[in-house]
């Protein structure tokens, strides 16, 4: 039987060299993150034999039972890309590799506290509200300092970057203005901290304006594995 889940994902990572060749990037720095929410163990397995390592989960239940469920296949990073309740949040710091959607310091905290200590540090990128929606999680521009300074004190987190979902916009015009905007809010932290170099933005639809403003990391998942499934409840 034909593995229609690698097919797709050499499709996509054919999509993110041509991107990259485009904005004369080395394609190698671009990670593809699969997003598998919804979606079956078996589909991530046939994911992963077709060398796949990064996962992203959406719903924290949902997430920590596909930890569980593939455990034995210790290659694979697991990120935690949904909005965080506070009472999930040992949940995501005990089973993640990854959280990209650290928008305040109460969470960061909690993080950092419910880490175990035999496991590494917390990677984490601060959500930015880059269009500034009321209906998105995430934080202003300028709330980015003091929360990047913040996270620097906390000895069971990593701060690696800035992630971002910007709204669909009418025009290239509008995308590249928001775009822009995000790159330079990124080159902003790294100057103040040399270990950020994950910025994570693009999806299906903005994959390659994305990375032609320098996303290091898209996620990628109806293009991948089809149409979601009814979130589980």
């Amino acid at each position: 039987m034909t593995n229609h889940i690698a097919e797709k994902l050499n499709q996509i990572q054919q999509r993110i060299n041509d991107a990259a060749t485009s904005a004369n990037r080395d394609a190698t720095t671009i990670q593809l993150l699969a997003v598998s929410k919804t979606k079956p163990v078996s589909d991530i397995v046939l994911a992963y034999e077709a060398g796949q390592r990064h996962f992203g989960e959406n719903y924290v239940q949902e997430g920590v039972e596909k930890v569980h469920a593939l455990q034995h296949l210790s290659e694979l990073t697991w990120h935690f890309i949904g909005p965080i309740q506070s009472n999930k949040s040992a949940l995501i710091s005990q089973g993640f590799a990854w959280c990209h959607t650290v928008d305040r310091e109460k969470i960061a905290r909690r993080l950092n506290d419910q880490r175990p200590d035999d496991l590494a540090p917390l990677n984490v990128c601060i959500q930015i509200n880059i269009d500034n929606e009321p209906t998105k999680s995430g934080v202003l521009p300028e709330q980015i300092a003091p929360l990047a300074d913040f996270i620097q004190t906390q000895p069971r987190l990593s701060l690696r970057g800035l992630m971002a979902i910007p709204k669909a916009q009418p025009n290239a015009i509008e995308q590249t203005k928001t775009l822009s905007h995000l790159q330079n809010l990124y080159h902003d932290l790294q100057q103040n901290y040399p270990n950020i170099d994950t910025l994570s933005v693009g999806m299906s639809a903005d994959l390659a304006p994305a990375i032609a403003h320098g996303s290091t990391m898209v996620r990628v998942g109806t293009d991948i594995f089809g149409a979601r499934a009814p979130r589980p409840d």
